[in-house]
């Protein structure tokens, strides 16, 4: 019994320095991090971020040596996370993270097969908020109120702050629960070339020809007219063209117009982050928030004239301004052709390139390394009303799904936190430019560098990124909804169909998935209830959405002088 006793001893002794050693290892590693990855570029105190690394020490000790995955899509952001965070992450708790990266279709395809089949595919996945609704209705993600008030308190950063977050507006359902944590950022604004709006000779030719200054379109008359005024000029040599898009039929054809293509024509209600009862994807819920059309005959708005003028100029634009070959592209290859030093301006412009776009050598930097280009608010069409979102936020967003097993789930909390913490973020978001923190917007940091992102900082600081929202709550279901729109559209951009027709057929379609889900009654009483069918013009002639046609869809144009805008923003 004796010589037990003492093997006991020893064991015990043997654990407990091998756990001393572990604590001591985890720690060093995070003072490795801290020191060489982070480096003081956070908004905490190097006390501040020893104490929030200690408590993810801590916190992951039950889950040391579990191996977890998660998933997102391929952006700048998420590639830093998958190779630098991760491991990092990793190194410091003990629990180890692979981090796929996969296109934003598949995400989405991973997320739909995991909610049908119960399967615990991923432990967490970063999804856009786009899903907001498919959440809230379904119930299969978990409410991260609850989750971190409840069953994973023991796991929820002290610091975490949801408040500094800027995006849980586009992330809470209508029963005020949050259900995604935004991981990162990015708006669809406009972009042009200040060195060319800049110059005196532009500028005399442009007002000499159409009456007014050159400058940063208000609305899309005065876009309209930028996009002549540059398409064949000859610059530095070389012809350029006054607009860049893409046209293919391909599933990314339904990004360009489900992310807010149609609110910044006018189409939908006035509302803040979304409009209300008629959203920008033309769908109209009820006081239960539950979507009751989206023809205009059911009070909807994806048919009406806003909608279809939105497609008539996309399509007008694209033939007339963009290079010839832009109507043949797909997303992945119209994006760097901004950067290639022909284009003049683009409605359509997401800032997540702008990390690819400050590059140094590429023909829209200069030498000291300032970009030739900004961006700016995006014009706003003619049905458009002050009070109305004017544009689309990316807004990529931690979620964990109810069948993931807990202790799975708070091992992937653990890892979804520390790539959003207050020590993290601020370095996070010099490497992708993607904001999820006000913490981090207003830090010194960026003040400095604000003069390299070419307009990106004073937007983000600015009262008018408030008009930039992802899709609301009135979608009940983004992944079967969402592959509509490039279908249907796809047929317009092709010219098989006229933008009328194609809307029709787009309308139609989103009201046979919408009683589908009414017949199904998976949803529940949040889940869509369909009007019956009325004339058109009892629609029109009531509030809001649907708008009926206009008589001049080309008021006159407006343009703002872009430095000028800027200083209104600091006042």
């Amino acid at each position: 019994m004796r010589h037990f006793k003492q093997a006991k001893t020893a064991v015990a002794v043997a654990v407990f320095l091998s756990c001393s050693h572990a604590a001591q290892a985890d720690m060093a590693a995070a003072e490795d991090f801290l020191s060489n990855e982070v480096g003081g570029l956070s908004v905490l105190s190097a006390d501040e971020q020893k104490a929030e690394m200690q408590w993810f020490i801590d916190a992951a000790k039950p889950f040391a040596g579990m191996d977890i995955k998660v998933v997102s899509e391929t952006i700048t952001t998420h590639e830093y996370e998958s190779k630098v965070l991760a491991p990092a992450f990793s190194a410091i708790t003990g629990i180890n993270v692979t981090h796929d990266l996969i296109g934003e279709g598949d995400v989405v395809e991973k997320l739909q097969t995991q909610m049908q089949s119960g399967e615990n595919i991923y432990d967490a996945y970063i999804n856009d908020s786009d899903l907001i609704g498919t959440h809230w209705r379904y119930q299969q993600a978990r409410n991260l109120t609850d989750w971190m008030a409840g069953e994973g308190a023991d796991v929820t950063l002290p610091t975490l702050d949801i408040d500094d977050f800027i995006g849980t507006e586009f992330t809470t359902g209508p029963d005020g629960k949050l259900y995604q944590l935004p991981d990162q950022q990015f708006a669809n604004l406009y972009w042009f070339r200040y060195d060319w709006f800049s110059d005196d000779q532009n500028k005399a030719d442009f007002k000499e020809k159409y009456g007014y200054d050159l400058g940063v379109p208000v609305n899309w008359s005065a876009y309209e007219d930028i996009a002549e005024f540059f398409t064949g000029r000859e610059i530095d040599g070389e012809k350029v063209y006054g607009h860049m898009d893409y046209g293919k039929k391909d599933p990314s054809l339904g990004w360009r117009f489900t992310d807010a293509w149609l609110s910044m024509a006018g189409n939908g209600d006035k509302g803040e982050p979304n409009g209300l009862p008629v959203d920008e994807w033309g769908i109209r819920v009820n006081e239960n928030s539950q979507p009751v059309g989206s023809c205009v005959a059911r009070g909807g708005d994806t048919n009406g004239p806003a909608a279809v003028y939105s497609i008539t100029k996309y399509i007008e634009w694209l033939n007339k301004y963009a290079p010839p070959e832009a109507a043949g592209m797909v997303f992945g290859e119209a994006g760097p052709v901004p950067a290639q030093g022909a284009i003049a301006q683009q409605m359509f412009w997401y800032t997540a390139f702008t990390a690819d776009m400050v590059k140094d050598g590429i023909p829209v930097v200069n030498d000291d390394g300032s970009p030739k280009w900004r961006m700016a608010p995006s014009p706003h069409g003619a049905y458009w009303e002050e009070g109305q979102k004017l544009g689309y936020q990316d807004a990529g967003s931690w979620t964990l799904m109810k069948s993931t097993p807990v202790d799975r789930a708070k091992a992937a909390w653990l890892y979804a936190q520390f790539v959003v913490s207050k020590t993290v973020d601020l370095k996070k978001a010099h490497t992708g430019l993607t904001f999820i923190r006000e913490s981090t917007i207003q830090d010194e940091s960026f003040t400095e560098r604000a003069s390299k992102l070419g307009g990106l900082i004073e937007f983000y600081r600015s009262p008018a990124r408030v008009r930039w929202s992802p899709t609301g709550t009135n979608v009940p279901d983004y992944p079967k909804l969402a592959q509509l729109w490039w279908q249907n559209i796809g047929d317009a951009s092709s010219g098989a169909k006229t933008p009328q027709e194609a809307m029709d057929a787009l309308c139609a379609a989103q009201e046979k998935v919408l009683a589908r889900l009414e017949r199904a009654g998976v949803q529940g009483d949040i889940g869509p209830v369909l009007n019956d069918e009325q004339d058109p013009e009892y629609w029109f002639s009531q509030p809001g959405a649907p708008k009926a046609k206009l008589d001049n869809e080309k008021p006159a144009p407006e343009t703002v002088d872009y430095d000028e805008l800027v200083k209104s923003w600091s006042k």
